[in-house]
């Protein structure tokens, strides 16, 4: 009998879902073509890449993409547009000048770049290479006095990367079949691996980074000019650089350090060994930017047209900073295009939702989601309980892109089942622009997890990998270019239908419980 009941019970739950998430035919209609036949996307996205520069959080490049999407949100007429500060960042930083040569045995332009937050090169500097060969701490030992006004080259044993597969790639039907029929996974682990393994491999990179930090010291106290090392998972001119020196306002700054590309590298690690002296020259500049330390999220809103829903909120977003080489085209310019689009085509399609619509571009989520983790300890959350306050329990749901240029295929559910049904109906609209997988699985990095964390239903939606992580994801190639202007129209059409359907539904997207 009880089997029997819940049963019952089981399907007229899902038949009032069904029921209630029917879709709005003619505002995807319109929503549709605006989205595909009006769009804005690219000139968005030229705005915040070529226009602005590289966002970098608290650099210029920043600042000047923030009040790009405020007069643009002011302009078509989104309300409450504002800069908001979250807490103290600290330090700001932008390259100013990179030049980089060998000079002997003859010359030859480098391709390297500074790690951000360290200091420049205090004018040209001309130096002799010392390739240091790190093994532990007492085989640095035999290069104690040779630091000064030298070049230092980390060696490693590291070589071009090889292989023939290809550097864009879409998700195959078979990926996402797998996708669609992943199962709830138990929590903790490692994922199948032999913890032991995991142990050692974790022992093995905090050896290397301890012996690393003990050459630095050496060679910052003996007076070297820089640290470079290879650009290991790069090729074909492509360089990986992130961090490498404090943003906190008290620490001191970091001495130069820079990554070389992989060719340029190698090159020069096969004179060095071979007994042939390499010299360079090279001038970095770099400024910090300490007048301001907070750091500000973009916030404006749709404001909502039902008396009893419209102080309920759907949120969207992505972030706005990137990291330097590039201009962050598809990290994550193509996220805040797409959410800067999104609520362009709703306000011109002229649609009218019952609960309010509010838009977020975050800052500084590369160094760790401090935007939007700041966001929700400042309004949404109750620290203590580290759980959503009566604030953040109006947030029917948050929506987040943040994995390159690609097309959304779908989206995943962060493990909330009972959001299935819901994003299945949602869709059926989009079939044919290759967006049908649901799946139960989480996905992590981004901006969507400082909501998760407190119980606010937060998504990620998937995308096409194109050539994120081979190519353009934190490098000097992610830039304009290199973003696709189809799937970009097509991801911004699919989220303002998402968006707008959260925002008419009778109820909230149901939560997750707590844990």
């Amino acid at each position: 009998m009880k089997k029997i009941l819940s049963f019952v019970l089981l399907m007229s739950f899902g038949g009032a879902v069904m029921a209630q998430d029917k879709v709005d035919e003619e505002a995807v209609k319109k929503i549709r073509k605006e989205g595909l036949e009006n769009s804005k996307v690219m000139d968005i996205a030229f705005h915040l890449t070529d226009v602005s520069g590289p966002r970098l959080q608290g650099s210029p490049g920043f600042m000047r993409a923030a009040k790009y999407s405020q007069d643009k949100l002011k302009e078509w007429g989104l309300e409450n547009v504002q800069l908001e500060p979250w807490g103290e960042f600290g330090k700001g930083w932008e390259l100013q000048k990179c030049y980089v040569a060998m000079t002997a045995p003859y010359y030859k332009p480098i391709l390297a770049l500074p790690k951000v937050w360290t200091a420049g090169s205090n004018g040209l500097r001309q130096a002799e290479v010392l390739l240091v060969d790190e093994q532990d701490t007492t085989g640095l030992m035999q290069y104690k006095g040779k630091f000064k006004d030298k070049v230092v080259l980390l060696y490693s044993d590291a070589k071009l990367p090889s292989g023939f597969n290809p550097d864009v790639r879409r998700y195959t039907d078979e990926e996402l079949s797998k996708m669609a029929q992943a199962e709830l996974q138990a929590r903790g682990g490692q994922g199948g691996r032999d913890n032991a393994e995991f142990r050692d491999m974790i022992a093995n990179m905090r050896r290397a980074s301890y012996v690393s930090n003990k050459t630095k010291e050496m060679a910052r106290a003996e007076g070297a000019i820089t640290f470079i090392s290879i650009n290991a998972r790069g090729k074909d001119g492509t360089l990986f650089v992130q961090g490498g020196g404090s943003f906190k306002a008290s620490d001191p700054e970091n001495m130069l350090d820079m990554v070389m590309s992989t060719e340029d590298y190698l090159t020069i690690v096969r004179l060095a060994k071979a007994g042939i002296p390499v010299k360079m020259e090279l001038e970095v500049k770099s400024k910090f930017h300490t007048a301001d330390l907070k750091g500000y999220n973009v916030l404006a809103e749709i404001k909502g047209t039902d008396p009893k829903l419209k102080d309920e909120v759907v949120m969207l977003g992505a972030h706005l900073d990137s990291w330097h080489t590039g201009t962050g085209a598809t990290d994550n310019a193509a996220g805040s295009s797409v959410m800067l689009e999104a609520v362009r085509i709703l306000k011109a399609s002229g649609l009218k939702p019952k609960r309010t619509i509010r838009i977020a571009l975050w800052s500084a989520e590369e160094q760790g989601l401090h935007g939007s983790r700041n966001y929700v300890k400042n309004h949404l959350s109750d620290t203590a309980k580290q759980w959503s306050n009566a604030t953040g329990d109006k947030i029917s749901a948050y929506y987040n892109l943040d994995n390159g240029t690609g097309k959304i295929r779908g989206i995943y559910l962060q493990e909330n089942e009972a959001a299935r049904t819901i994003f299945t109906k949602w869709l059926e609209p989009f079939h044919d622009l290759d967006a049908k997988t649901v799946t139960i699985s989480n996905t992590g990095g981004t901006d969507h997890l400082s909501f998760d964390r407190v119980g606010i239903p937060g998504f990620q939606f998937i995308q096409d990998p194109m050539e994120y992580s081979t190519r353009t994801h934190h490098t000097n190639m992610d830039t304009y270019d290199h973003l696709y202007p189809d799937d970009l129209k097509q991801a911004a059409t699919i989220v303002a239908s998402f968006v707008y359907h959260t925002a008419q539904r009778d109820q909230k997207i149901p939560r997750k419980e707590k844990k």
